[in-house]
């Protein structure tokens, strides 16, 4: 009886393998939107002083 128990508790405790990739994707592609929007800033600007002659 108590070998149940305890099997049935650490059955409980795994955590859903499905959720951790869904989670490190989104943070990825956020990363990768922030770095697309800042080198993307970066080249107007210097686009912008460019031809201004600053």
């Amino acid at each position: 009886m108590i070998e149940r128990l305890i099997f049935m508790s650490t059955a409980r405790k795994k955590p859903p393998v499905t959720s951790r990739p869904k989670q490190k994707e989104t943070i990825n592609k956020k990363a990768l939107i922030w770095i697309g929007v800042a080198f993307g800033i970066i080249v107007v600007v210097m686009a912008l002083l460019l031809s201004l002659d600053v």
